[in-house]
């Protein structure tokens, strides 16, 4: 089976996964300082900011272009 989109490094990544990944790196403090919206900001959790990003598309975009730059492919 071939790639469908083999240019795209965020094929077949989990939102929950990136949002892990950052949790983990750098922390909520220091996530909202990198992207300040509320969900990272006040009382955070997985959960809460899963739900937020998956209605909001600008704000996902940030978070999925840290994640890029995070692992060195942007």
């Amino acid at each position: 089976m071939q790639n469908e989109q083999p240019n795209n490094p965020l094929h077949g990544v989990k939102l929950i996964d990136i949002l892990e990944f950052l949790v983990d790196n750098y922390g909520w403090e220091k996530l909202a300082v990198q992207i300040p919206i509320n969900c990272f900001k006040s009382n955070p959790s997985i959960k809460s900011s899963l739900k937020f990003l998956r209605k909001t598309q600008w704000a996902r975009d940030k978070v999925e272009n840290l994640y890029l730059r995070s692992i060195g492919k942007k």
